[in-house]
C-alpha cells in the first residue's frame, strides 16, 4: 500500500554549503525560535511540530518552523502526516564552531537572570 502523500512531500531545505551566517543569527534572533533550538538541543531525537507549547497561533507556529528550515538550523522531515524536526548541529558546527553552543549558553544564562531571584517583570 502506498504511503500518504504528505509522507513523501520534499520540504526545501538549504545544502549545508548553502547555509550562511546572516539567516543563522536572523532565525536565532526571535525568542519563539530560539525557545524551539534551546528545547530541541536538549534530545537527541526528532520532535514534532504540535510537541511545542508556543505562545502563538498555529499559522505562526508554522512560519517560525519554516524560518528555522530555510535558515538551516533545523532539517523537517514528514513521518506519515506527522512533520518532525531535527536541530542541524553538525551542519552548524562544522560551518560556524561554537555558535550554537555560544547561542544556547547565552539564551540558558538570560533566562535565569530574567526569571531567577531579583529579576524584575
Amino acid at each position: 500500500m502506498p504511503e500518504p502523500a504528505a509522507a513523501t512531500r520534499p520540504l526545501a531545505h538549504p545544502e549545508t554549503a548553502e547555509i550562511r551566517l546572516e539567516g543563522v543569527l536572523h532565525a536565532l534572533s526571535d525568542a519563539v525560535r530560539l525557545s524551539i533550538v534551546r528545547e530541541l538541543a536538549t534530545v537527541d531525537e526528532e520532535l514534532a511540530c504540535s510537541h511545542f507549547e508556543l505562545p502563538v497561533t498555529k499559522s505562526t507556529t508554522t512560519h517560525h518552523f519554516r524560518v528555522l528550515r530555510e535558515a538551516g538550523v533545523v532539517r523537517q522531515t514528514y513521518r506519515g502526516t506527522t512533520k518532525l524536526n531535527d536541530l542541524r548541529r553538525a551542519d552548524l558546527e562544522s560551518l560556524f564552531p561554537g555558535l550554537l553552543d555560544a547561542v544556547l549558553t547565552a539564551a540558558t544564562a538570560e533566562a535565569a537572570r530574567l526569571t531567577g531571584p531579583g529579576a524584575h517583570a
